[in-house]
């Protein structure tokens, strides 16, 4: 360790940040120089001459053609998207009365569960009459037109303040829309406000030293997860139907883990990320946070597409339409997913049983079930933190430079921590990515849909992070990844499970999740 550190200190003085002593101490403390020793034996088993991931064509599965199978089945669950759009478009019910019922509760609840960043009372009382006025007139949009929703606070929002969850923006005021933004409010959407966050969404926990820790809805001493804290707790509290969030090594499907609703984190490239504050180019996914696999399949179709202002949406991808979601899982294989490359247990056994029950719903529905071991798992929880750790302190160093003061300690000592690796390493870490997508596309080839664990275990306090160890490989990747609920633990705490598939292949992501809901 010691070793390290005099590598980290060389480093930082050589990019001209100037750490204290005490971040070296926290630094160590912390555990962030824990898994130095293991990227290096990754990066060693690999060739040195294989093209790093950029530019490696070849490492990428080939794009399957989405088919359009139908709409979103219809819901009588008041409580979803897809039960009050049709009460809503008969106009029984009134999206003014959504919007103050929705911005009641944000009264009642933040003060206990500190979920919002920022509240639009005035601007959402707005556009539901503006909403209410024009389905009046026969001007109905969809299904989210007079919908209440959240957005993360790292998402631009037309004259409001992005902080992404940090005092260094908060005086950061937007002159425009986040295209995921601009996109809902074209939909239709009410947007109530925007959700509080993990310090630039660096933390699988809502641990914030600026503006405190979100609690859980299901339990005020648990942690809602990070770093899309606040969209979580809105939708499992009531006072959204949905919310967006992003997720770079887990912060959509953690969250929604621990709180017990739908998580989606898409295809890299199915949503723009432009307007959202960055934390990893290649690694940031945006997606929503809903209450049924069927609302996340709605506001992903709101969402989803090409977009000029994010040149990662625009390589060539099918078309994403939501349907399909019949509760039949016939045709698929489903993998169970046995040993991670680690040879220890995924879960806690209240965890592995819910993740096992889900999987044998699917097989119920339909679908074909094996036992797989995917031990390049492993292997992709090394370097996915790595590629994260470099990005974020290319975008971060001119403010490290200027400003360290101004991060709170946990973000301050991580995003230094990241000044260990040598100038090598981010190549290194590409090439190894290729090697294993290539590996994963070829496991991909007998299974169409893996079935793991969300999270390794229940909620944690409040304000204590929640492992990425499922959720990052997925990042690694940029392959679609879904959280549902499975159950409630003995302790009455959210039980999750997750579904990954072939990228592009989001329609039988969501037939399958929904299919493992339904049973």
């Amino acid at each position: 360790m010691t070793d390290l550190i005099d590598r980290l200190r060389a480093n930082l003085r050589a990019a001209g940040i100037p750490a204290a002593e005490g971040d070296f101490a926290g630094i160590a403390e912390k555990g962030f120089l824990s898994r130095v020793a293991d990227v290096e034996r990754v990066i060693a088993g690999l060739p040195s001459d294989d093209l790093p991931d950029y530019l490696d064509a070849g490492s990428l599965p080939a794009r399957a053609a989405s088919a359009d199978p139908g709409a979103p089945p219809a819901s009588a669950d008041l409580q979803t998207i897809a039960g009050i759009a049709a009460q809503i478009h008969a106009r029984a019910v009134s999206p003014v009365e959504l919007a103050q019922a929705a911005l009641a509760r944000v009264a009642d609840r933040d003060g206990q569960l500190n979920v919002f960043q920022l509240v639009l009372a005035e601007r959402a009382m707005a556009d539901a009459r503006a909403a209410e006025a024009a389905i009046a007139s026969g001007q109905y949009l969809g299904p989210l037109h007079g919908v209440p929703v959240a957005v993360k606070d790292l998402l631009d929002l037309a004259g409001t303040p992005t902080t992404a969850g940090s005092k260094i923006l908060a005086g950061s005021v937007a002159a425009q829309d986040a295209t995921g933004v601009a996109r809902l409010r074209a939909a239709g959407a009410v947007i109530i406000g925007k959700t509080r966050m993990s310090e630039f969404a660096y933390s699988p926990g809502s641990n914030n030293a600026h503006y405190g820790p979100t609690s859980n809805p299901h339990n005020l001493e648990r942690d809602t997860g990070g770093s899309s804290s606040g969209s979580a707790a809105a939708v499992a509290d009531g006072m959204a139907f949905a919310a967006l969030g992003s997720d770079t090594g887990g912060s959509i499907r953690i969250p929604a883990a621990n709180c017990g609703i739908v998580g989606l984190k898409a295809t890299h490239g199915r949503a723009s990320l432009a307007g959202a504050v960055t934390l990893s180019w290649s690694l940031d996914h945006l997606g929503p946070l809903a209450r049924s696999v069927a609302d996340a399949a709605i506001m992903l179709e709101a969402i989803a597409g090409p977009d000029p202002r994010d040149g990662r949406t625009l390589r060539p991808a099918p078309a994403f339409r939501a349907g399909g979601l019949d509760g039949s899982a016939r045709g698929l294989r489903v993998g169970l997913l046995g040993d991670d490359g680690t040879g220890r247990p995924l879960a806690d056994a209240e965890t592995l049983a819910a993740v096992r029950r889900g999987a044998e719903a699917l097989r119920d529905a339909g679908a074909d079930l094996v036992e797989i071991d995917i031990p390049e798992i492993d292997a992709l929880r090394v370097v996915s933190p790595v590629i994260l750790a470099l990005e974020a302190a290319a975008f971060h160093t001119p403010n490290l430079r200027a400003r360290l003061d101004d991060y709170g300690e946990f973000m301050r000592q991580r995003i230094l921590a990241a000044f260990v690796y040598g100038p090598a390493t981010f190549v290194e870490a590409q090439q190894a990515r290729a090697a294993l997508r290539r590996r994963m596309a070829a496991i991909f080839e007998r299974i169409d849909i893996l079935a793991l664990p969300s999270v390794p275990d229940l909620a944690p306090p409040l304000g204590v992070p929640t492992p990425t160890t499922f959720t990052g490989p997925f990042n690694c990747l940029g392959w679609p990844a879904i959280s549902i609920p499975a159950g409630r633990s003995a302790s009455g705490l959210p039980l999750s499970l997750q579904l990954v598939a072939r990228p592009w292949e989001e329609p039988a992501l969501l037939r399958a999740a929904h299919a493992a809901c339904a049973r």
